[in-house]
């Protein structure tokens, strides 16, 4: 046989093996890493968020760094981590930043540092009538730098697939700041004189998933907009979306990632903890079955200062709000309450006015769009730049790589309430957050168009 026609007729049965070699991968392809390590909290640390400070004993489940490392080869790389205590300050998160970025390679704009908001963690901010633990708080730096630098590890074998779906669940909190008959908005005690809730609730459950070549999931991130409070037990927890990630782990494999999205002024105010780790464990696993390949084009972020004032104020006014709801509903807490509210506003009198510089950040993976906002964002905020978002698929994940304290909206100043009482909790100028909104809303345009 000629060696031409022996040649060919190799190159023909071949053929198919050579053409699905060179085949370039599926738009949905993309590398996954993901990695928890466990924060360290002992009994002696005083917990964050509640006014007073306070001590439990026990834990149940842990509390975590959580990372996840997606990239997108050619096309980007960023790296989200969930934390499960109650908020960081940039002071604290700015130089975990510029460290994970350094070791991942990425800029810094690529790092998204979430906190999921629990409130049955040792104190990891200055805030009411309590510090934060310096102690907790540098093992808190650690574990989110081990999570990042652990997940980047597993990009090598990560090989996997985009999917997304949009969950909903509309049963585990609601709009808490309810009008009462007296004219003012409930916070804490009776409410059996509730009039109506004066905002929204976002009952959207996003579902991003990374399956890997056995279609199991390597890595899910999963995003809703309540109040984590809320623990099976009286001791420490990453409450109920903590526990339902972590038992879904067990179930279905994989590393479960919660961001908290926009809920500064939704709680659940009915079911209990154990009743909600079920429905959101529920809510997960439907939308997991329903997914859909997301094709991912780029996986990338922007990341913008922006600047604020604190707010200046009456002292006597604000002192009349917080006394006249305290001594109505706190019951034998009132004074002690009160005191803790008048002590913040000492603290802040002599920088009304101050300028001050946060964080923004918008990150995309494919055409699914995570904005981090560093405040508790009320949720009418959050629907606000959801819906004028250019990516039909846009979360917001509050509290991020800083802590500004509440972000409500106008309507909400005016209503009044303890979102809306000047303190540490509470002190950036009325129009923060909907300038906020602007300049997120301008940062995805900008995205969008490049």
């Amino acid at each position: 046989m000629p060696a031409r026609s022996f040649l060919l007729i190799l190159l023909a049965l071949a053929g198919p093996s050579v053409c699905a070699a060179d085949q370039p991968p599926p738009p949905t392809s993309v590398r996954v890493g993901a990695a928890a390590v466990e924060l360290e909290a002992d009994d002696d640390m005083v917990i964050g968020g509640s006014i007073l400070p306070y001590k439990i004993k026990g834990q149940e489940g842990k509390l975590r760094a959580v990372a996840t490392v997606v990239e997108k080869p050619g096309a980007g790389k960023v790296c989200v981590v969930a934390c499960d205590v109650l908020m960081l300050n940039r002071d604290l998160l700015d130089p975990v930043t510029e460290e994970i970025a350094k070791a991942l390679g990425i800029p810094e704009a690529n790092v998204l540092i979430n906190c999921t908001h629990t409130h049955h963690a040792p104190s990891t901010v200055t805030i009411h009538g309590y510090a934060r633990d310096e102690v907790f708080c540098r093992r808190v730096q650690k574990a989110i730098v081990k999570s990042a630098r652990d997940a980047d590890a597993k990009l090598k074998t990560g090989a996997a697939t985009a999917h997304f779906r949009l969950g909903e669940e509309s049963s585990v909190g609601q709009n808490s700041r309810l009008l009462l008959k007296d004219n003012s908005i409930f916070w804490i005690g009776p409410r059996d004189d509730t009039v109506r809730p004066t905002g929204p609730f976002d009952p959207e459950l996003p579902v991003l998933a990374f399956r890997g070549a056995n279609d199991k999931p390597l890595a899910v991130l999963f995003n809703h907009s309540t109040h984590t409070i809320g623990g099976r037990t009286p001791g420490r927890s990453p409450a109920f979306y903590g526990l339902a990630a972590q038992e879904l782990e067990t179930e279905l494999g994989g590393t479960f990632l919660f961001l908290e999205g926009a809920s500064g002024s939704t709680h659940n105010l009915s079911s209990t903890a154990a009743e909600n780790t079920i429905r959101i464990k529920q809510a997960v696993k439907d939308a997991l079955v329903k997914t859909a390949p997301l094709p991912v084009a780029r996986v990338t972020a922007v990341k913008k200062p922006f600047k604020f004032k604190v707010r200046t104020f009456d002292e006597a006014k604000e002192e009349a709000a917080v006394s006249a709801y305290c001594k109505t509903r706190a019951g034998k807490q009132a004074e002690a309450y009160t005191d803790v509210f008048r002590a913040q506003r000492k603290v802040l009198a002599p920088k009304q006015g101050e300028e001050r510089t946060t964080w923004v950040q918008v990150m995309l993976i494919g055409d699914v769009a995570f904005v981090g906002v560093p405040a508790e964002f009320f949720t009418v905020l959050g629907q606000d730049i959801k819906r004028r978002s250019p990516f039909r698929y846009t979360y917001i994940a509050e509290l991020a790589n800083d802590y500004i304290g509440y972000l409500p909206d106008k309507k909400a100043f005016e209503l009044g309430g303890y979102q809306t009482w000047t303190g540490l909790h509470s002190f950036a100028e009325r129009d923060t957050g909907e300038r906020m909104v602007d300049a997120v809303v301008t940062m995805l345009e900008e995205l969008a168009k490049k």
